[in-house]
């Protein structure tokens, strides 16, 4: 089995046929976190307002979002949360199993392969590679790390739909090669670095250093702020006892 997705960037089709904004399809796991939150809490049903302040969007493009899956809320009522759920979970694919390699079995890969979350929501780590020969004497959550030079005899044995790579920078673009070459056309990159891919071939880049480099942004922004408040009061300070 191997995953079929849209270039990043380009609209979903679901089911019925309308395309759905790459936009839009970002935020539907957002919505079905919250939704489960929900449930888990014992709500049954959600008005719009609710569900969007739960995401930090407006109702507006909230009922907008869910538009494109078709009309699930009754007016004056609002949306039946575990309905709801399963409706996205569908849209978005999670009401299947998806087979993941994870290609680089380092701190990270570990973390990755030994993390609970992701056979709850409808994620099986079903293989694990490394191409250092020391890895390939490792079993991590219970799975055999296989040399990477052996992904066509792990794929004939177990269909991957999407490959992980949890490897250096410097080895992330021809893992991805290799992945391409073998039919994975699903690629989730931890490797801080931008990956070149073909058409028809989907590639979601998570680089924490980026992110932190954000926070410190924001963080740096707040601390002037206050240093400009603290100037302003001495200032004030100052022409009142003057």
């Amino acid at each position: 089995m191997t995953a079929r997705k849209p270039a990043d960037g380009a609209a979903a089709t679901p089911a019925g046929g309308r395309e759905i904004p790459e936009a839009t399809v970002a935020r539907l796991p957002e919505y079905l976190r919250a939704l489960t939150s929900l449930a888990e809490a014992g709500i049954g049903v959600c008005s719009s307002e609710e569900l969007a302040g739960a995401v930090n969007v407006n109702s507006a493009k909230l009922r907008k979002d869910l538009s494109y899956l078709g009309s699930y809320g009754t007016r004056g009522v609002g949306y039946d949360v575990d309905y709801l759920r399963y409706q996205i979970a569908r849209e978005i694919g999670l009401t299947q199993d998806w087979p993941v390699a994870i290609v680089g079995i380092g701190n990270l890969g570990h973390a990755l392969a030994n993390y609970s979350g992701f056979g709850s929501r409808g994620f099986r780590v079903a293989a694990l590679l490394d191409a250092a020969p020391e890895r390939c004497e490792e079993s991590v959550a219970g799975i055999p790390v296989r040399s990477f030079d052996e992904l066509d005899a792990v794929l004939a044995e177990t269909p991957i739909a999407i490959g992980v790579i949890a490897t250096p920078a410097g080895a992330a673009q021809e893992v991805a090669d290799t992945l391409v070459a073998a039919g994975i056309t699903s690629i989730l990159n931890f490797a801080p670095t931008t990956l070149a891919v073909p058409a028809g071939v989907s590639v979601r880049k998570v680089d924490l250093s980026v992110e932190l480099q954000i926070l410190a942004y924001h963080e740096q922004r707040r601390a002037g702020a206050e240093e400009l408040r603290g100037a302003a009061l001495a200032v004030a300070g100052e022409e009142q006892s003057a």
